[in-house]
């Protein structure tokens, strides 16, 4: 960690903020990263994309909150526990995490049903493995089947103290039915304490943007504010 240097990329257009630019720290893409490094600036507000680590550095806005749930301590409330109930049924698959024609199927239909005109929604093979997999990092593709049919997949990365919840897509329309996106998530926290691990990171929080900010319904759900990680408020 002492030995890391960081580097800022030039302003560009924010995906969250349109009338905002955005930069990014971004860790040394020629260091030698590891899961144990990656488990440190997890905890200090950093995520992955591919194999690259990086952090908002925006010098005029700080809408982005990095959160985490705190596992023993989550509660479902009765929308989560109806989202338990109805999803039960579903076969559920560790698996490591690869390029796959299965999933990129999955993953291309997810985005242009999802986030057509988004930037993301004309995939490739290659890009999706850039995006989701990394060559240093302990990953799980872990699939959600009915009778075998694939659903969804979430993208969740090993730490040594946590889990980070990376990516979830699924199928437009019966994930919507089912709320495989929430699915995911509870699904993630209880791998979590099966692990016996305290958190599960959930990326950033953004108050004002209506795709970021369902993070805040898992409770009790940490974020990190001027460099202390502290509960985060119900409102």
């Amino acid at each position: 960690m002492k030995r890391l240097s960081f580097y800022a990329t030039l302003p560009h257009d924010c995906n969250y903020r349109p009338e905002q630019l955005a930069v990014s720290a971004v860790a040394d893409p020629r260091a030698q990263m590891t899961t144990t490094i990656y488990g440190d600036l997890i905890e200090r507000g950093f995520r992955r994309s591919g194999a690259h680590v990086y952090a908002p550095h925006c010098p005029n806005c700080r809408s982005c909150i990095p959160t985490r749930v705190v596992a023993p301590r989550f509660q479902p409330n009765r929308s989560q526990r109806r989202n338990l109930r109805r999803n039960t049924d579903l076969g559920v698959f560790r698996m490591p995490a690869r390029a796959d024609d299965e999933y990129f199927d999955l993953y291309e239909r997810y985005l242009q049903g999802r986030h057509p005109g988004g930037g993301m929604d004309d995939p490739t093979p290659e890009t999706f493995e850039n995006f989701l997999v990394s060559h240093w990092c302990e990953t799980l593709f872990v699939e959600f089947r009915d009778r075998g049919r694939l659903l969804g997949l979430a993208v969740t990365d090993l730490l040594p103290r946590g889990l980070s919840a990376t990516y979830t897509f699924y199928d437009p329309e019966a994930g919507i039915a089912r709320g495989l996106g929430t699915y995911a998530i509870l699904w993630q926290i209880e791998e979590a304490l099966r692990r016996q691990l305290d958190h599960l990171y959930l990326g950033y929080f953004i108050p004002e943007c209506d795709k970021m900010n369902y993070k805040h319904r898992f409770r009790p759900v940490e974020g990190l504010v001027d460099g202390e990680w502290r509960e985060l408020s119900a409102d």
